[in-house]
């Protein structure tokens, strides 16, 4: 994922602002207000493990890098759908031929997951589960490509932990699980004379254009990616807060009322375009992403980000806790 100037480009010209301005939406920070009443309710949650979310991003670390065409990536994307389907979720593969930046011919899938398939109303859940296939970001070893702990199998994780919980319970509401592939495999900046657009998240791209079922919709999507830093800070992020305020609000709320606001700022930062980006430019599906955010760093990304320090120490179990616990009081809250 990138910092979208698609987006800051949108913002400017529907809010008439001048690029500083687009700039100090960095150094916003809201006073939050009393948590609604909808959120504060006595419901019954099942607790969420951190340690069995960690062991899952050690399984898909141990594949090695997952890139599209490698095969790490073909044995770790087997072991995903048998995790969905050992545990009766409904699986689907959605298998597609993407072409890279540099014209390379991905072989991927999208992996899809659902509960309660028939149900009406949805919540759609998403992480991409490829890897970067350069370590464009490092000093060292720069075209060999990375693990991606935190990178994509953190969030992988918190979902497949999350599917386990789920099916325990009978819930009326359907979930949708989307595990996105070919999302980093991007153009590296400042590689080529005329940078290309939307280059990054392919499997998203796709299947916002190429819906797994016709006409499907959710009420909401929320994207998890970096989500497994220690002492990880998620940010109100741009996008999300442009294209789906109300469920960024829901979301932070949820958080502040759980007790988890030292993860859960109510800072907006700027818009990156992320998977999330193209399931509501495309799919116009209401989308959030909770990625981490680190003020200290030129990306934001963390200082592991795209580098082959994205590894099993990059990632945290006590923060994989945290943030599946909130999205297990999210989903819960609308059953």
């Amino acid at each position: 994922m990138k910092i979208s100037h698609k987006l800051l480009l949108v913002t400017f010209l529907i809010l008439g602002a001048c690029k500083e301005e687009v700039k100090k939406v960095e150094n916003k920070t809201e006073t939050p207000k009393n948590i609604p009443s909808n959120v504060v309710k006595d419901i019954q949650v099942p607790i969420f493990d951190g340690n069995a979310a960690y062991n899952y991003v050690k399984k898909q670390v141990e594949f090695g890098p997952r890139v599209p065409n490698s095969a790490g990536h073909k044995k770790c994307g087997d072991f995903l759908v048998n995790e969905f389907a050992k545990v009766g979720l409904s699986v689907i593969e959605q298998k597609a031929i993407l072409t890279a930046f540099d014209g390379t011919k991905l072989n991927a899938r999208n992996i899809i997951a659902s509960l309660n398939p028939d149900a009406e109303k949805r919540i759609l859940l998403m992480a991409h589960w490829d890897t970067r296939p350069f370590a464009d970001q490092d000093s060292k070893d720069r075209t060999k490509p990375i693990l991606g702990a935190n990178d994509g199998a953190s969030g992988v994780a918190v979902l497949l932990e999350v599917a386990n919980i789920l099916v325990k319970d009978s819930l009326k509401i359907g979930i949708d699980i989307i595990l996105f592939d070919a999302e980093d495999y991007g153009q590296p900046e400042g590689t080529m004379v005329s940078p290309k657009p939307d280059t990054y998240c392919l499997g998203s791209q796709y299947w916002a254009k190429n819906k797994h079922k016709a006409n499907y919709k959710a009420e909401f999507g929320i994207l998890l990616d970096m989500v497994g830093a220690k002492d990880a800070v998620f940010t109100k992020e741009g996008t999300s807060v442009y294209y789906a305020p109300q469920i960024v609000n829901k979301v932070w709320d949820i958080a502040r009322y759980k007790g988890y606001e030292k993860y859960f700022s109510y800072q907006q930062t700027n818009p990156i375009t992320d998977d999330h980006f193209y399931v509501n430019e495309i799919a116009k599906i209401p989308s959030i992403d909770i990625i981490h955010y680190d003020a200290s760093t030129p990306s934001h990304f963390g200082k592991y980000w795209h580098t082959h320090n994205d590894n099993l120490e990059a990632v945290d179990a006590q923060t994989l806790q945290i943030v599946g616990q909130v999205l297990l009081e999210v989903i819960y809250r609308e059953n």
